[in-house]
């Protein structure tokens, strides 16, 4: 829930972002492009996988298909942000990128994630509060150790990693 209220933010920055591009207005596409970096290599990375150990000893303990779709979706939201990514390169390069498919490519990718993360909260973490002992929660949480990796952008400890982001971030507040 934590990293979600700091993905909530980012795509929030994302949503202002792809409104002002369809106004026209220019955009640094370096925030952009930061966020969709951040989202590849902390979400993707660590919370995307903490979340599969934790859906896969639910399942493997509890016995619950429904839960069994986040894997995919956690790979859906992968896929949207390769692209992206690949998009907001192109662009950064000096590339000339159809402005309607990066407008249409931002609203897409902010809205799966937005759905994605609702779902997540809405069905699933009520449902593993419910059903996960401490036992089980002591036991994964040793199985999540291998995939967690700091924030590199919402830690309070300095770090060089996402610095003109974090600078953006704390302005925009």
């Amino acid at each position: 829930m934590h990293d979600h209220k700091h993905i909530a933010v980012l795509l929030n920055v994302l949503k202002n972002k792809q409104m002002k591009l369809a106004e026209g207005e220019a955009i640094n596409f370096i925030v952009v492009r930061d966020i969709v970096e951040y989202m590849q290599g902390y979400a993707e990375r660590s919370h995307h996988p903490v979340e599969d150990i934790i859906y896969t000893y639910y399942l493997a303990h509890k016995a619950n298909d429904e839960i069994d779709k986040l894997s995919a979706e956690h790979q859906v939201v992968t896929a949207a942000s390769s692209a992206l990514m690949g998009t907001l390169n192109l662009i950064l390069s000096d590339i000339v990128v159809a402005r309607d498919k990066l407008i249409a490519d931002f609203a897409e990718y902010v809205d799966l994630q937005e759905k994605h993360m609702q779902m997540e909260e809405r069905e699933i973490f009520p449902l593993l509060a419910k059903t996960l002992t401490e036992q089980d929660w002591k036991v994964i949480e040793q199985q999540c150790q291998v995939s967690l990796i700091d924030d590199p952008l919402f830690l309070d400890r300095e770090q060089q990693a996402f610095d003109e982001l974090r600078s953006y971030l704390k302005t925009s507040e």
